[in-house]
């Protein structure tokens, strides 16, 4: 009997890297893994992959587009339709682009892609959380949150006012640990706990496909050298998603499976709660409001 058998797992990003690793931990387990990506065709590899390596046939593939809200829909609609429960949902999936790009809906992708995408995504699945409880939210955050200096810069989200990768990307990272402790809060007593990870520096296809550029992407290459492999990066995140230990713990950053290091920003409830209001006010402007959490 595996830890996690009749359990129901969601990984997005799950086709290769951190993401992939994690499902195959999780598959390992005995959850029922679900591949939320982008590519069809890269996903269904990586789900015979992870059949392949974990000994069972309990995986599945959902498409989801982080850039495009209306993706996210249709897969947390999928998912709900497909799946009776869900126990985990580990928001994998994120990128980090050289210069400034836009998605359907016209936000900046970086933060889009690494946020505001896995929120909704996240909004929508609530009830399946709840109503599966105990249930976790996994963030998969990064030690360059502390690049975020001078915080969320709510006055410029959509970094119009001069882009420069790692400070976006950064961002986007503390925002993932502030969406992690204002979703665990505002989902106290209803058995849902959400926390975010650091996987360390990943040995991964992570700013790989060309999306860094530059002396952005000379540094990537360099630093692979003395990066870790995504097998070791994906053991907090699995830790996080199945580990007795952190029962009923929520609102934390982990990295290495013990408890991180938070920037002062990321410790921050007012920046926390400011986050998730203006996450909402963008989604609903953009036509693509968040439901309510269940009550």
């Amino acid at each position: 009997m595996g830890a996690m058998d009749g359990r129901v797992a969601v990984v997005t990003g799950g086709n290769s890297g951190i993401g992939l690793e994690t499902a195959v931990g999780l598959a390992r387990l005995g959850a029922v893994t679900v591949l939320a990506c982008r590519n069809a065709e890269k996903a269904d590899r990586a789900a015979e992959e992870v059949r392949q390596r974990a000994g069972t046939d309990q995986v599945h593939v959902v498409r989801l587009d982080l850039a495009d809200l209306a993706s996210v829909q249709t897969c947390a609609k999928e998912v709900g339709g497909r799946f009776d429960r869900l126990d985990v949902l580990v928001n994998n999936a994120g990128g980090i682009w050289s210069c400034r790009h836009t998605t359907a809906q016209g936000f900046e992708q970086t933060f889009a892609v690494n946020h505001l995408g896995p929120f909704l995504l996240t909004r929508l699945l609530a009830e399946h959380l709840v109503r599966s409880a105990p249930s976790r939210v996994v963030n998969v955050s990064s030690f360059g949150h502390h690049f975020a200096v001078a915080g969320m810069r709510f006055g410029d989200l959509q970094t119009e006012r001069g882009y420069v990768a790692l400070e976006a990307y950064g961002r986007s990272k503390l925002a993932n640990i502030l969406f992690a402790r204002e979703l665990s809060r505002r989902l106290a007593g209803r058995g849902v706990t959400a926390n975010a990870a650091h996987p360390g520096p990943v040995r991964s296809g992570f700013g790989m496909d060309g999306d860094l550029r530059g002396i952005s992407g000379w540094g990537n290459r360099v630093v692979r050298n003395f990066e870790i492999s995504s097998e070791s990066g994906a053991r907090t995140s699995i830790y996080l998603a199945s580990s007795p230990d952190v029962d009923g713990r929520g609102g934390g950053y982990y990295a290495r499976c013990r408890p991180g290091h938070m920037s002062r920003h990321a410790r921050s409830g007012a920046e926390a709660s400011r986050l998730w209001q203006v996450s909402e006010e963008l989604l609903a402007g953009a036509g693509f409001p968040a439901p309510p959490l269940p009550g």
